[in-house]
């Protein structure tokens, strides 16, 4: 009898502490630097909003919260990388639309973006953008540069972020609803698309306005349309595709934050509030609208929900297009 009571009390006593466990390890948490990967070289859209957040997520959490850029294989390379990393708050991905791409056009993923990571929630979603380079392109209007594309099939060249990211599937969308052939040239994320765009070596892009919203502001690159529903704040002249004449091109690149799959529950809800918290910020909203983009307010299971609705949808995109990733 003594045995078992003590038994019952050693039992009763483990159960109070992990009761305790989940606030006390929320409550001490982080104890050193925080490391957000980001699958894409610097410079690009995900870098214009991860940034400026570990920034504000740094002054929240007081300790250091650094950006790890993991270029390549369309933000997979990077994403694999976070998929492994220790579950122990010390590690996020800060991923993107191209994640939910991804398992269609690369069947043989290491990882899975809905069963390796836990949803944190979406950071931003700025719409897509048709840019152009003026020197290369002199069309001015959608219109324009549609009648051009099918004057001269194959002699147009729009670059993308990489294969099988929503710039290259936003191009593939578009010749489906044009009619039209232009040739994608891929790259190692949306820093170096819009360098190689800037100098001139490719002629378009269609790009997150993360990326092109101070170029376009600058006038060194010329947007014809915005692949929204409606017009956005920073660029009220400029047309959606739907007004330009091509009617349901809507493409959007959002990007969110993750934590890799084991990550104790006290942590994810801590950094969830955090992440609330951050995109309040007035700071925070002012650069997102500057950028062309919302402060959305979708986290956890509905963020979840969302990431198989996209990967369903590209799948089909993807498929209806022919896409092709080596």
């Amino acid at each position: 009898m003594k045995q078992k009571r003590a038994w019952t009390l050693m039992l009763a006593a483990l159960a109070g502490l992990s009761i305790g466990t989940g606030p006390a390890l929320a409550q001490s948490w982080p104890q050193k630097p925080i490391m957000l990967i980001v699958p894409f070289a610097a410079g690009g859209g995900t870098d214009a909003f991860a940034r400026p957040l570990a920034a504000q997520l740094d002054q929240q959490l007081g300790t250091r919260v650094l950006i790890e850029n993991r270029a390549g294989g369309g933000g997979t390379i990077g994403a694999a990388a976070a998929a492994k990393a220790p579950p122990d708050g010390y590690t996020f991905f800060v991923g993107a639309a191209h994640h939910a791409i991804a398992p269609a056009v690369y069947p043989k993923l290491s990882y899975s973006i809905e069963n390796d990571f836990i949803p944190i929630g979406m950071i931003a979603r700025p719409p897509h953008v048709v840019v152009v380079h003026p020197g290369k392109v002199a069309a001015t209007t959608l219109a324009e540069l549609i009648a051009h594309a099918r004057a001269n099939p194959d002699k147009i060249n729009y670059a993308s972020a990489g294969g099988g990211t929503t710039h290259h599937l936003a191009g593939e969308l578009f010749k489906l609803l044009t009619n039209t052939r232009i040739n994608h040239i891929p790259y190692r994320g949306a820093g170096p698309l819009m360098q190689d765009l800037l100098a001139g070596h490719v002629d378009m892009a269609f790009d997150g306005l993360g990326t092109s919203a101070s170029q376009i502001s600058e006038g060194r690159v010329r947007a014809l349309a915005v692949a929204a529903s409606s017009r956005v704040p920073a660029f009220p002249n400029l047309p959606t595709a739907a007004e330009a004449g091509v009617p349901g091109y809507e493409v959007a690149t959002w990007y969110a934050l993750w934590a890799p799959k084991n990550t104790p529950a006290a942590i994810v809800t801590r950094m969830t509030k955090e992440l609330q918290t951050a995109l309040q910020v007035s700071a925070i909203k002012d650069a997102w609208e500057r950028n062309g983009s919302d402060v959305p307010e979708m986290t956890g299971d509905d963020f979840r929900a969302f990431v198989t609705a996209e990967v369903a949808r590209w799948a089909k995109v993807v498929q209806d297009a022919g896409v092709k990733v080596e």
